[in-house]
């Protein structure tokens, strides 16, 4: 059993690394409330750009425009949204078990696949990796983007789509639904219009002034910068998440730590005193 001295320096220490988990949790909180109300606000925006982009790539205009253009599939482009930081559960982890089963299952069809790296978790991966060919890498975005933060990567794959250097751009992010759950997915960004998306009745009725090939030049691009800026807000939003929970769940390890050592401490203490009694005894019996 270890001595009085040793649990209490132990007792100590855990107590010191709880100070730090509730800390950090409590931050992760406010930074995921945060969060959480910035997709909310722009997640009605991107879904009517899916619904239009959807819409779009219907109409016989689109047939021959360079960013609605469907080829068969030999190169693909990833952009892969992680974090900068660690200590969030298994956030990076989901990310990168998908990628890596992306990577497989293009392998097996012959598909060659290049990933843009967004938050340095992934760049780490991306360059560990064998034969990883690693297009960007984008770390230190701030919580509250403007938009044009994400422009670098988004300008790469349009001009590898329109350049035939890829023939599809996806993007695999962890999409936000509560505070508690948060789903990995792979969404495609390029070719424009390619994931279903309802319509609603007023879109079928709309009219495209002045013609329709002007509005594709003009808003087409603000509607994929859209996509990616919401799948940026959404992974951000459950990357607090998850290392709220995983703070929570640290402190309150932390705490169950703190009554067991306490309780060996005091029976430790309980010993000694057991033991002195005893010696006490001992010698008084001796000396009769």
């Amino acid at each position: 059993m270890a001595s009085q001295r040793q649990l209490k320096s132990r007792i100590r220490s855990v107590k010191n690394t709880k100070q730090i988990t509730k800390a950090m949790q409590m931050v992760a909180a406010s930074k995921m409330r945060r969060a959480q109300d910035a997709t909310k606000a722009t997640s009605a925006y991107t879904q009517s750009a899916r619904e239009i982009l959807a819409h779009l790539a219907k109409q016989g205009e689109t047939k021959d425009h360079p960013l609605f253009t469907t080829r068969d599939i030999k190169k693909r482009l990833l952009i892969v949204v992680a974090s900068d930081k660690g200590l969030a559960g298994a956030y990076n982890t989901n990310v990168s078990t998908q990628y890596i089963r992306e990577l497989s299952s293009d392998n097996k069809v012959g598909v060659h696949t290049k990933p843009t790296a967004i938050g340095r978790k992934m760049t780490i991966l991306a360059t560990r990796l064998k034969d990883d060919e690693l297009i960007g890498a984008y770390e230190d975005l701030p919580d509250q983007l403007t938009g044009f933060e994400l422009r670098p990567a988004l300008d790469s794959a349009y001009k590898q789509f329109v350049d035939g250097e890829v023939d599809a751009v996806d993007m695999i992010y962890t999409e936000f639904i509560s505070s508690v759950n948060q789903v990995v997915k792979t969404e495609r960004l390029l070719p424009a219009g390619s994931m279903k998306a309802p319509e609603s009745d007023d879109l079928n009725e709309a009219l495209f002034e002045p013609d329709t090939e002007t509005v594709l030049e003009s808003v087409v691009y603000r509607l994929l910068n859209a996509q990616l800026f919401q799948a940026f807000l959404d992974a951000r939003a459950s990357e607090h998440s998850m290392r709220m929970l995983a703070m929570k769940n640290a402190t309150d390890n932390a705490t169950d730590l703190i009554d067991d050592l306490t309780l060996a401490m005091n029976k430790a203490r309980q010993a000694a005193i057991t033991q002195v009694l005893a010696e006490f005894s001992g010698g008084a019996e001796a000396m009769k």
